[in-house]
Order: C-alpha cells, then structure tokens, then sequence
C-alpha cells in the first residue's frame, strides 16, 4: 500500500508539474488536477493534506533542479568569470522554466509565515553556498560571518530580480536586458564590496 501511495503521488506530481508548466499557475487547481490526473479531490487531499504542500513539493522539485545545474559549473582561474557563468545558468535557467519559477516566486511571496522543512531549505542552503565559496575567491580578505550574511543577501537580490524575468514588466518601458540585470546589480555590488573591503 505504501508503494502504491508514492505511485499516486509521483502520477499526481509529474501531471500537476506538466499542468504549470504548459497553461502557467493558474492552470494549478485542485479540480483540474482532479480532472487531468482521474483521481478524485478527495484522493488529492488524502495525498497531500493541501494544495500548499503540494505546491510547496513542486517548489522543491524547481530548486532541486536548479541547484543540480548550478553545481555543474567547472572552476576556473577566474573567479568573476565564474560568477557570472552561476548567474547567467540562474537566469537561463529561470527563462526556461519561467512557469515553474512563477510558481516558486509566488509562493514565498504569499506565504512568509509557511513552515520549510529541512529538506526544502538545505536546497536553498546548497545555492547560497555555491554564491559563499565564490565570495571566498573574490574577496578573500572577507570574515567568514560576513561572508554568509553576502551570500544571503546576493542570494536574495537575486531572487528578487528574478521576478522580472518570468513577466514582460520590463518591456513596457524599458530597453534594459533582462537576461544581463542580474549580472548588472551583482557586479556592481561585488565590486563596491571589493573597493570597501579593500580598505580596511
């Protein structure tokens, strides 16, 4: 029964994922799932106990994902070139998955106050220490306290950025390339980081 229980899970997963990513998140109900996927509402719930968790599922698949492709990078001599090939697979990665990471996006914009497991958050924590070990080689002289707070934070402009990628907002008035913005703030603050930790 177990076995069978992943396999409903799995089924409801993989249709729910394929949903989003063809119609975007608002194709993401628990009837049209129920509808697309032959299961009842009922069996949905008993799954899952809620859309949010399985959304919240969903998410961490996008991360995990994320993190994989990220991690694939080869390190070179040089560490700039470096992070902006990490920021430019993030942004790629974003563009190509732009439904899936609207429903990421929208999810920790409407749920500040929802509970992430470990499992959910040691995806995050794999990024942000990718972001950490580049810092390490940038700006070397950096404290190791200061060093995560930076990495925390570029992990969150990032993030934010991203939400300029996956809507045409840009567009309606201004040339700005959206596929450069990320690179843009991030070598910029990387840079007065360097000049500030340079005097000290």
């Amino acid at each position: 029964m177990a076995m069978e229980k992943e396999n409903i899970q799995n089924l409801l997963l993989r249709i729910g994922r394929k949903m989003v990513q063809e119609n975007g998140t608002e194709a993401l109900t628990v009837r049209k799932l129920s509808e697309a996927s032959g299961c009842s509402v009922g069996a949905i719930y008993n799954q899952f106990s809620n859309m949010d968790n399985f959304v919240l599922i969903q998410n961490y698949m996008t991360l995990e994902a994320l993190a994989k492709e990220l991690n694939q990078t080869h390190e070179t001599s040089d560490a700039f070139a470096d992070l902006n090939k990490f920021l430019e697979i993030f942004v790629q990665y974003v563009l190509n998955n732009k439904n899936l990471w609207h429903l990421l996006y929208r999810f920790h914009l409407n749920n500040a106050r929802h509970n992430y497991t470990y499992f959910y958050m040691r995806q995050i924590v794999k990024i942000i220490r990718i972001i950490k070990s580049l810092l390490h080689r940038i700006v070397p002289q950096m404290e190791r306290p200061e060093r995560a707070l930076t990495a925390q934070i570029l992990w969150m402009t990032i993030f934010a950025l991203s939400s300029l990628l996956t809507n045409d907002i840009l567009d309606t008035f201004s040339k700005v390339n959206k596929k450069t913005i990320c690179q843009l703030v991030v070598n910029t603050y990387i840079a007065g980081l360097s000049v500030l930790e340079g005097k000290k």
